[in-house]
């Protein structure tokens, strides 16, 4: 694995325990401090950079629409993780709705259709990746054996959609490869950057509520980025801003270790239970 395609941690908190692990245990509150990184690797890859900025469902609409754009990410995550089949089926069926709206045109410089497994795929990479970092983070480095279990139990991020499981490599060790070959495919143009710089800047909601949050939100945000997206995104990290990082996300394991599961995971099951009361009721999902 290229150095360049990860984060580095020098410094994690000790390993919890060496029972077996499924990606069900990585649906902690402080995972959720990695989606604004993850939106950016997601659109770091051209394809996927222009069926956003282009799309014309603004229901889904990042700058329209900011809290239900992340409510409906994160619905994804936790459907795609703990959601029953049937809850599975509910949002793919709303989530292929939308997405039939989103193709290229003559006019777009790249070429794209949201239903491409390809890009699919990448973008359910993205999420086990970053899934898997901050796991790592909160409760310590896996074994091999738990690596792969982990792995393994993280398919339905894309199963979810239309990535086929014979479309996922098989092993860990595959998946690395998978990820050093499609980070080569990284590039962020101009107008996408902008796009971007405008997500990590808040630009997206009222600037009194953004102006607190923004220099947390950034931090977080610039040290879960692999030094190719940030490279490619144009921003810096320094060795004491790395420091910085891994010693807040050693506090934050600490603490997070002593916390009852109903408090570190309950918003996952919150987001859930909106999604099957969203379907009982004949309402929008996405």
């Amino acid at each position: 694995m290229n150095a360049r395609d990860r984060i580095t941690i020098r410094r994690r908190t000790a390993r919890w325990d060496d029972r077996p692990v499924t990606a069900a245990e990585a649906m902690d509150f402080w995972s959720f401090a990695a989606g604004a990184a993850n939106v950016i690797m997601q659109l770091s890859r051209p394809g996927v950079g222009y069926g956003v900025v282009e799309s014309k469902v603004d229901s889904g609409n990042l700058f329209k629409h900011p809290w239900k754009r992340a409510r409906t990410t994160f619905q994804y995550l936790a459907v795609a993780i703990i959601g029953s089949p049937e809850d599975k089926a509910a949002f793919r069926e709303a989530v292929n709705g939308a997405h039939r709206h989103v193709q290229s045109t003559p006019d777009s410089p790249v070429r794209y259709n949201a239903f491409d497994r390809d890009l699919q795929m990448w973008v359910a990479a993205c999420l086990f990746v970053g899934l898997e970092d901050t796991y790592q983070l909160l409760r310590g480095e896996m074994t091999p054996q738990q690596s792969e279990q982990f792995y393994r139990s993280a398919w339905t991020l894309g199963t979810t959609l239309q990535v086929t499981e014979d479309q996922w490599p098989p092993t860990r060790a595959e998946f690395d490869a998978y990820w050093t070959e499609a980070c080569e495919q990284v590039h962020i143009d101009d107008h996408i950057r902008g796009y971007l710089l405008d997500l990590l800047n808040l630009h997206m909601i009222n600037p009194v509520l953004g102006l607190p949050f923004r220099p947390l939100l950034k931090f977080l945000t610039v040290g879960f980025l692999a030094p190719v997206f940030r490279d490619a995104l144009g921003v810096r990290w320094s060795d004491f801003r790395q420091s910085l990082f891994e010693s807040l996300f050693l506090f934050v394991a600490f603490v997070n270790r002593f916390l009852p599961v109903f408090i570190r995971q309950g918003g996952s099951y919150v987001l859930l239970a909106d999604v099957r009361r969203r379907v009982r009721r004949q309402r929008a999902l996405v």
